[in-house]
């Protein structure tokens, strides 16, 4: 089985995938196993004071729930926002897993050439998201992904990574709200019966959602007149169903966009070991979670970007 695991600022969603059996004429010996079956996926607080042992409690906990055996993992990969808890989580692959994570950083293969003035700025689960949606659903497309901040990524009809935009979530504005109105409670997000409040709390949720809602579909109609009317938008996040099933604009509501993208690229890199190996004149360090022959995020200015 192969564990991913996307940790983001507020939450840490882990899944995972099942291996599948070779295609007809693969070399069994030598190609290297697929995963292509979410067999089950959780999420978790990400806690900056959890210890390694917490975690690991944690995460065998929810395999023993799901009737899955931790010794079954066989690879694991980790994208990661959050850069306090990246060696706490290495320590819990490696004491409760017995496996050396793959990191989604600089260094990684994807495949996808990045615009960015400096694509190493650019977060890995932007990277991701954008990579699984492309090969999902093409391009020119851009993923909604709402998380603690709310991204927009751009992907082209060519599958670069272009850029995109950074917004408050809609939890972080609804804080603001809370904190600095003494008289307003706190109150769900979700969607009102009808847009006109008749007490404090529908009128608060009213607010909340239709003005996210206006903020999105702002920013989307404003993108997709920049890339072309063919451009297709797809949600993903924990409020992704929420938000996206009430846009102009969004067609697709994908949960798991992420674990998806990070299935594929840890295909990939695996395939790439194995091409690079035959070149090699000793065999790297078990240590290092990258290949030394791997590249950064591509980069258009390279003409070895791909």
């Amino acid at each position: 089985m192969l564990l991913v695991i996307d940790v983001g600022n507020t939450n840490t969603v882990l899944g995972v995938f099942e291996r599948v059996a070779h295609r007809p004429g693969e070399d069994v010996t030598t190609d290297p196993a697929r995963y292509e079956r979410l067999v089950a996926n959780w999420r978790v607080g990400s806690h900056l004071n959890r210890t390694v042992d917490e975690y690991g409690v944690i995460f065998r906990n929810l395999f023993s729930m799901d009737n899955l055996e931790v010794s079954s993992v066989h690879g694991i990969v980790i994208s990661s926002v959050v850069p306090p808890l990246d060696s706490v989580l290495r320590q819990v692959c490696e004491r409760y897993f017995n496996t050396k994570p793959l990191f989604i950083e600089p260094g990684v293969k994807t495949g996808m050439p990045v615009l960015y003035d400096n694509p190493a700025e650019v977060g890995a689960d932007r990277i991701v998201n954008g990579l699984a949606a492309f090969e999902k659903y093409g391009g020119p497309c851009v993923i909604v992904d709402f998380g603690t901040a709310t991204t927009f990524d751009c992907i082209s009809k060519k599958g670069e990574y272009m850029g995109g935009v950074i917004c408050p979530g809609i939890g972080i504005s609804a804080d603001a709200l809370f904190q600095r109105t003494a008289r307003l409670p706190r109150v769900e997000i979700r969607k009102p019966a009808r847009m006109i409040g008749t007490n404090t709390v529908g009128s608060l949720q009213s607010g909340l959602y239709y003005g996210y809602l206006g903020l999105v579909d702002g920013i989307l109609e404003r993108l997709t007149d920049e890339m072309g009317e063919d451009t297709r938008v797809i949600a993903t996040g924990g409020l992704g169903s929420l938000i996206g099933t009430a846009s102009h604009f969004i067609k697709d509501v994908d949960e798991f966009l992420t674990l998806e993208g990070l299935r594929i690229i840890w295909d990939r890199n695996q395939s790439f070991r194995r091409e690079a190996a035959p070149k090699a004149t000793k065999a790297p360090a078990a240590a290092k979670p990258l290949d030394a022959a791997a590249k950064p995020w591509p980069s258009p200015k390279s003409p070895k970007s791909r």
